[in-house]
């Protein structure tokens, strides 16, 4: 199966390369212009957003909370998508009622130097995420971790993928995404009618795992309704397409991609609960899903994890160059140096794979956990227009944040105990809740105060 994988990958690899066209300028590279200056269209930029989030990592983290949680732990990952909802009120309300370009323009006229330096380093932290834990997918379809297959399969990827995304720019990730979406869509379809059609699973085996409130399903649900207010504010990916089109098909594309997202996300995750209702004593998801379904799903299976893997990692260096050479401006905005800032964070993405953590939903929770402390950014500042909201009401809560992400980090590693012996996930509602709580609760008392902040507002 894998030579047939390999030979899929360079299909796709192929496809990708030969619709890259070369960015001529720099709106074309970080802005994602066309080679006329247009802005993208209505469906062109919903399918990028919607296979930039549908990603290697989301999809097996939706098997797998399904294979180990039934429907209720494929839902609760779902329900991370509808993070498009308040990512779209989010930029509609930066672009068009405050009059911004970026988020970091927003926070800087709000909290000065401070606002953007807790923000570019949570968000340079959820890049680099990105590159490793979808790099780890690709190795681990090929070959276990530290396999010269695991090692070959993650450096010829990479190295694919660096190549056209240096290329293009932002430009070469909309339109690679158009043609990426559609090759998932098409493998996703095939798939369903394939494990639906062969007689050993059925619809009925998707509530083998009951709603219980305490149980880890159920309780990841609230913690995604949770996060879902900060954690769009945090991904440059998500934020970079929001600022591409006019007010109506930014608009639009958002409530397309919410359900279409959420739909693609809960199609894939009930494979695993299928596999998890079938599973035998001491069997892994894949091994499960192979004997129930056979080879070709398996393969189509791993297919769509590849290809979304790739639409993903390009998506993430465009959104790098932008954010080092645009955003904060560490370097000239030319394409030299954008393509250098992408080269640095996939060799950053390689050495977490080398030697980082592999518990994949860590990540995602590590990371969402720590964007809380923009939640209330959104709720006073952004939503309600609050300009009187100290710096360190910011800083403040920014460190509750990190402290949040920092404990739950210890704990689901096993290097703390302080919690007690509850369940991981019980432990992340508890400290996403109080970060959340305590960092609104810092919002108003500063805005009690009535200490000055840095700056009035200003249209960047």
């Amino acid at each position: 199966m894998e030579y047939s994988l390999g030979i899929l990958v360079a299909v796709v690899a192929l496809g990708s390369i030969l619709l890259t066209r070369r960015a001529g300028s720099a709106a074309m590279f970080f802005r994602g212009a066309g080679p006329g200056g247009e802005a993208p269209g209505l469906w062109l930029l919903t399918f990028s957003q919607v296979t930039t989030w549908v990603f290697a990592r989301s999809l097996m983290n939706a098997a797998i909370l399904g294979f180990y949680y039934g429907i209720w732990g494929t839902l609760a990952y779902a329900a991370y998508y509808l993070s498009f909802l308040t990512g779209g009120r989010i930029i509609d309300s930066l672009r068009f009622q405050h009059g911004y370009s970026s988020v970091q323009g927003f926070l800087r006229a709000r909290f000065g130097r401070s606002g953007t330096l807790c923000y570019n380093t949570v968000v340079g932290v959820r890049l680099i995420s990105e590159v490793f834990a979808n790099l780890l997918v690709i190795g681990l379809l090929f070959g276990a971790a530290g396999s010269g297959a695991y090692a070959l399969s993650i450096t010829g990827f990479a190295l694919v993928t660096l190549l056209y995304s240096m290329l293009g720019g932002l430009h070469a990730s909309l339109r690679t995404d158009l043609f990426q979406m559609a090759l998932f869509m098409l493998v996703l379809g095939v798939l369903l009618v394939l494990a639906l059609g062969n007689g050993a699973v059925s619809l009925g085996q998707l509530g083998f795992v009951p709603f219980v409130y305490d149980q880890p399903g159920p309780v990841l649900l609230a913690v995604a309704l949770l996060q879902i207010w900060s954690y769009p504010m945090h991904d440059p990916v998500m934020m970079d397409r929001g600022f591409l089109a006019d007010r109506q098909t930014t608009r639009r594309s958002f409530l397309h991609a919410t359900w279409i997202g959420v739909l693609c996300i809960a199609a894939f995750g009930s494979l695993g609960v299928l596999a998890g209702a079938n599973a035998l004593e001491g069997e892994a998801m894949p091994q499960a899903l192979e004997r129930l379904l056979g080879a070709l799903p398996m393969l189509l299976f791993n297919a769509a994890l590849v290809i979304s893997a790739m639409s993903t990692l390009d998506s993430t260096l465009s959104s790098s160059a932008k954010l080092v050479a645009l955003d904060m401006g560490w370097v000239d905005g030319s394409l030299r140096n954008g393509r250098a800032v992408m080269a640095l964070f996939m060799l950053l993405g390689l050495a977490c794979v080398y030697g980082g953590n592999q518990d994949l939903f860590s990540a995602v929770a590590v990371s969402g956990t720590a964007s809380l402390y923009l939640a209330p950014v959104i709720f006073f500042c952004l939503w309600g227009g609050r300009a009187d909201i100290p710096v360190w009401s910011y800083l403040a809560t920014f460190v509750l944040a990190l402290g949040g992400a920092a404990l739950y980090f210890l704990e689901s590693a096993g290097y703390s105990q302080w919690l007690g012996d509850l369940h991981k996930y019980t432990k992340l509602l508890y400290i996403s809740a109080t970060v959340l709580g305590g960092g609104c609760l810092l919002f108003w008392l500063g805005g009690r105060l009535g200490v000055e902040t840095v700056s009035r507002p200003q249209v960047a």
